[in-house]
Parts: structure tokens; C-alpha cells; sequence
């Protein structure tokens, strides 16, 4: 397999991709994964001994209440009662990490209780994809592996397996119809190769535009890529203020998400970037978006010579010198997690309370003295839920605990995961172990889906960033309960439409044969 039949973000290597397998090839049909899924930035592990009893005994209470509602196996599970019934097996494998009670899994209407209860919270997600009309490069392709490898999608094959996964309409029906997100934050990625560009800068204002107009409201906002050392770089930047007028900028100090890049940066480069936060704040487009983290095994080789512009050995001197500006670090600087077995990153964190890379993000602002740097949850919070969530609890409760809860931001990484409403309900009912908090001396539980914390991190940080009137969020999402996009979702769910639990990506090669379901 060549650099250019890789999907977009791909970093690992030919070998690691025999040693994986399309999801849409190989995965039981569950509300959640059930084993770890790559978006192909890192090694997605063999499904564990844990998550199979997961998938077990999800099929066997699944199977149980199917037949008592007179439903298929696959019927049931698309329901919310479905979703409980995934976190109830979980919680019986891990411990109780999610909450969640019988009578939701048993209960149809008591499910359906749950739902009305978080009607209208409001979530905003500060990164999402999908790629342009004209894109070419079927190497993206590849990222289809997810959703039944992790076990997700109903009716994954009823997608056909062409570019038309990762593009605009799919996008829209994932992200506003299949889940509860009110307002997504379009993002993109630059190449050395401009063919694998996702979305050009005008792309993104143009669907941004495109799509709040035909909702009447703000559903969507966007950002402006900037690509620094690149020839001319900053004349993008000065027509993006002119004439995009983003919400925010983008880039990965790594350059080409491929790597290595001859574009790799630094954050603190004086010279380079900080005639840049001065542009930028002027134009009060004074937030910045970062790939940080998130790396493939092997990134030592496969990035020689610029792995380390993905660590935050950056963030801490500009974010000091510039405090008009706001640094969002995506995946929250989490190394290539997992990178060999999950029981040996918990027990590093047990043992000295750090977690690689992401734990040098959270001590940041104490170090440094500051309060505009941010953690973004995307694709992170989704591979630590289904492979350890008690190390996810950690993961989260550490940047809350030492970073404050104003400074963790949701995101998903959807479009390529597909609909982001299992990551949304896995928050929702997620909390810290007493245990935890006891040994590392925090004092903020993550709380209730709908608490101070949580509504929070789901979006009124971003909210604030992003220049909403958080004020008025609870008026905003009574117009958005109006709006043209909800009046789709309506007639949507009258018609019988149901979440796909599709998710476009790599799952491990572990023996696993195709289920129907």
C-alpha cells in the first residue's frame, strides 16, 4: 500500500495495515463498540478479553428483550433501550463507570424517559470532517473499518462503500439527525500534497454559510487552515480575515498529517508565528486549533525528525506570551494511546498519576500561569470509553481536576467515526471512581449528563470561545428546537428513521469472522 492509497490522517504502516480490517467486514452490530476503533492517526488493539465478554453478554440481554418487545436482535439495539442495555453490560465487566439502571434496558418508555430528559442540552462539537464534492483520493476509503469492527452499525452495508460516506449529506444525517448535537465546528487538515485536502478554507465558510441559512440558525461554524513555513502562507491568513472571516484557525505543528513533514513548527517560534497571534487578535479571531498527540506506534520512525513538534513542549511559553489568544490542543495531546496493552497505561497512572503527553498538557496552566489553553476530547474520548473506561475516567477526570472544568471542550472526530451519539450518552452517564478521586486528591466528580461540569465540557466552554452569548444559550436552543434542521430531524424520526451507529474506520485483525448482526 503507497503513502497516496492511505486514508486521510494515516500514519501507520503497510504491515500494521495487513494487520487490520474494515469494520464494514468484520464486527458485531452493537450501540457502542465493542473493541477499539482507529481513525488510522494510531494502532487501533486487538478486540480484549473484557470488551468479548462485553459483546457477549450485550448479544445474550439483547437477544432476551428483542423477543419480549417481539423485535430482532438488530431492531432492539437501534433503540435507546439498546444503548442502555450496552452500558449495563459494560458497567458489569468494568465496574460501575456509566450510570445507567435496568428498567432502561427493560422498558421502552423508561428509556424514552431518559431521552426527554436531555432534549435540548445543548452540545456543541468542536470537531467534525467531511470532504469536498470533488475529492478523488479513494485511499480514504479505508476508514469505513470502524463501525463493525467496533461493533456499531445496523445498516452499514446498506451505505455504499464510495466516497459518499465522508461527504455532506452523510454528514449532515450522522451529526444533526442521528444525534443530539446543536452546533458543530467544521474542521479540515493540511497536505504537502494538495490533492488531499479535505475541505479548501472556502469550502468550510461556504457550507457553513450554506447550511445555518437553510436552518435558520447558527448550526455550523468554521474554521480557516493555516500552514505555517509554507510559501506565502501568511497571505491565506490575511484573506481568510478579509474575506472567510472564520471563527477560528487550524493546523498540526507536524505539518502533513502523513509525516514527516518539511512544514513542522513550533507553537513558541518566535519569529515564525508570533507576527500571527498579532494578526490574529487584531482581527479578533483570537482562537487556534491544534493536532497535538494522537501518533502511530511506531511514530519515533515513521516521524524522525518531527515527532516531537506533537508534543506540547510548545504550548506553554506562547500561550504565556500571548494571553489574548486561545489555544485549543485536539485529542488533548494523548500520545498514541494504548500503544501496547491497556493494563499497562492504567497502571502507569495508578502508580504516578501520568498519562503520556496528555498529563503534560494538564499541568500547564499551573506551570505556566495561564488560562487559555484548552483540551479537546476528539477521537480520545471515544478509544478509551470502550477500552478501558476506567482509564477514560482518569484520562477526563485528570484535565477537569488539574486544568479546571472550564477548560475541557467536547469533540468527536465525526464524520469518521459516524454518528457521534454513543460518545454523547458515554459522557453523559460517565463518572470518576471514588477510589480515584481519593488517591489523586481531586474534588470535582464529573456530575450528573446534565450538571455544572458537564454542560460545561458538552458546550458552553466553546460557547465562550467561539463568541456565542452563553447567556443566552437556553433561549438559542429553544430556536434551534424550531429551526428548519429540527423540523427535518422531526419527519425524519416520524418516518422511522433510526441512528445507523455507522463508523468509518480500523479495527485490529484478531480472528474475527463477519455477523450479520
Amino acid at each position: 500500500m503507497t503513502d497516496k492509497q492511505r486514508p486521510f490522517g494515516v500514519s501507520m504502516t503497510e504491515r500494521e495495515f495487513d494487520e487490520c480490517l474494515h469494520a464494514d467486514e468484520a464486527a458485531f452490530r452493537s450501540p457502542i463498540p465493542t473493541q477499539m476503533v482507529s481513525n488510522g492517526e494510531y494502532n487501533p488493539l486487538p478486540q480484549t478479553p473484557k470488551q468479548k465478554q462485553v459483546e457477549f453478554l450485550i448479544k445474550e440481554m439483547a437477544d432476551k428483550e428483542a423477543k419480549r418487545h417481539n423485535m430482532s436482535r438488530r431492531q432492539f439495539l437501534a433503540t435507546s433501550s439498546g444503548m442502555a442495555t450496552a452500558f449495563l453490560a459494560m458497567n458489569q465487566v468494568y465496574g460501575k463507570m456509566f450510570e445507567v439502571d435496568e428498567a432502561e434496558a427493560k422498558n421502552l418508555d423508561a428509556a424514552g424517559d431518559r431521552k426527554a430528559k436531555y432534549k435540548g442540552q445543548f452540545i456543541f462539537d468542536d470537531q467534525t470532517h467531511f470532504i469536498r464534492d470533488d475529492f478523488k483520493e479513494e485511499g480514504l476509503l479505508g476508514l469505513t473499518k470502524w463501525a463493525e469492527g467496533a461493533k456499531v452499525n445496523p445498516n452499514i452495508g446498506n451505505i455504499p462503500t464510495t466516497l459518499s460516506r465522508y461527504k455532506m449529506d452523510n454528514y449532515l444525517k450522522e451529526i444533526f439527525m442521528d444525534s443530539d448535537t446543536t452546533v458543530a465546528l467544521l474542521s479540515g487538515a493540511p497536505f504537502d500534497d494538495p490533492n488531499w485536502w479535505l475541505l479548501s478554507n472556502d469550502a468550510i465558510q461556504n457550507a457553513c454559510r450554506s447550511v445555518n441559512k437553510m436552518a435558520g440558525s447558527v448550526r455550523m461554524l468554521g474554521h480557516s487552515i493555516i500552514t505555517p513555513k509554507y510559501p506565502n502562507w501568511m497571505d491565506e491568513v490575511d484573506r481568510a480575515i478579509t474575506e472567510l472571516k472564520p471563527v477560528s484557525w487550524k493546523s498540526y505543528t507536524i505539518g502533513d498529517p502523513f509525516g514527516p513533514s518539511k512544514y513542522a513548527w513550533r507553537l513558541d517560534d518566535e519569529k515564525l508565528m508570533y507576527p500571527f497571534y498579532e494578526k490574529a487578535i487584531k482581527a479578533g479571531i483570537n482562537t487556534i486549533c491544534i493536532h497535538k498527540g494522537l501518533m502511530p506506534r511506531d511514530y519515533e520512525k515513521a516521524f524522525a525528525g518531527t515527532w516531537e513538534n506533537a508534543t506540547v513542549n510548545d504550548v506553554g511559553k506562547a500561550a504565556k506570551d500571548w494571553p489574548q489568544m486561545n489555544f485549543v490542543i485536539y485529542h488533548a495531546a494523548l500520545r498514541p494511546w494504548l500503544a501496547d496493552k491497556p493494563d499497562m497505561e492504567m497502571a502507569q497512572f495508578e502508580k504516578d498519576g501520568y498519562i503520556q503527553w496528555s498529563t503534560d498538557l494538564a499541568r500547564i496552566p499551573e506551570k505556566f500561569g495561564v488560562n487559555n489553553v484548552y483540551a479537546e476530547l476528539g477521537s480520545v474520548f471515544a478509544s478509551t470509553a470502550v477500552t478501558d473506561p476506567r482509564f477514560c475516567s482518569a484520562f477526563v477526570g485528570q484535565l477537569v481536576n488539574l486544568m479546571g472544568p472550564d477548560r475541557v471542550v467536547w469533540g468527536t472526530d465525526s464524520v469518521w467515526y459516524g454518528s457521534p451519539q454513543w460518545q454523547i450518552e458515554a459522557m453523559r452517564r460517565l463518572e470518576i471512581p471514588d477510589d480515584i478521586m481519593k488517591k489523586q486528591g481531586w474534588k470535582i466528580k464529573l456530575g450528573d449528563g446534565r450538571g455544572t461540569v458537564k454542560n460545561k465540557i458538552f458546550g458552553l466552554n466553546s460557547a465562550k470561545l467561539y463568541k456565542l452569548d452563553a447567556q443566552k444559550i437556553a433561549a438559542d436552543v429553544k430556536s434551534f428546537d424550531h429551526d428548519m434542521i429540527a423540523k427535518m430531524k422531526a419527519e425524519y424520526l416520524a418516518m422511522g428513521g433510526e441512528r445507523s451507529n455507522a463508523a468509518y474506520g480500523y479495527i485490529a485483525k484478531d480472528g474475527r469472522e463477519f455477523e450479520q448482526g
